[in-house]
């Protein structure tokens, strides 16, 4: 066998090992929206705004209070929560059973890669708004800071295999999970709520990198 060729199987195979011994915590991601501050003021009226529900793990982020209707060409969903803080565009995240119920067919994206992606109706307390694009289906996808980047030997963009539910009768093996790295981010593998049940997972669970 050519030695070139020995000696890049040997380094893949350690970098595999390097990493399969360092979990990640599993966050399990439910259907939510995010708002602009126009379109959130137009859904709860002019003098409101987001109300703390719970801190997330990722810096800055937050579950709020405020919860809104989303509807489709086929149904609604209700009580559907928005994640804070205002972005500059309005986004909302499905899983693939609740695409069925609405009647829509997003694309599968990383956030805010909204082009061609459908729209949507919604239906706040003191208002309502369609959007002409913003619902996606979430890529699978990990958060690193620059340090756990580091550790990991992972580069923003790319693409690694995650091993959920090792030792379990639902153990799963993720292909395609979108490395993001930035200094905003604390390491948390982020799943929506359809993948983190086919592999038994909550949020906290550790996964691996293989």
């Amino acid at each position: 066998m050519d030695e070139k060729l020995v000696k890049e199987i040997v380094e893949d195979l350690k970098l595999r090992q390097e990493r399969a011994d360092k979990p990640v915590p599993v966050g399990v991601s439910n259907r939510h929206v995010h708002f602009t501050k126009e379109d959130f003021k137009a859904l709860f009226g002019a003098e409101a705004e987001p109300v703390l529900c719970r801190q997330l793990r990722q810096p800055g982020f937050y579950a709020c209070n405020e919860l809104v209707t989303v509807e489709g060409p086929k149904g609604a969903i209700k009580n559907v929560r928005m994640i804070g803080p205002y972005r500059p565009y309005t986004q909302v995240e499905v899983s693939m059973g609740d695409s069925k119920v609405l009647g829509v067919e997003p694309p599968i994206r990383d956030s805010g890669k909204l082009e061609n992606s459908p729209g949507i109706r919604i239906t706040g307390p003191r208002g309502a708004i369609t959007i002409k694009n913003g619902v996606i289906l979430s890529k699978r996808h990990i958060h690193f800071n620059p340090g756990d980047a580091m550790a990991f030997k992972i580069t923003d963009g790319g693409h690694v295999r995650v091993l959920c539910g090792a030792g379990t009768d639902r153990e799963a093996v993720f292909e395609r999970v979108l490395c993001r790295v930035s200094e905003k981010f604390a390491l948390e593998l982020h799943l929506d709520v359809e993948e983190a049940n086919a592999a038994g997972l909550k949020n906290g669970d550790a996964a691996y990198i293989v």
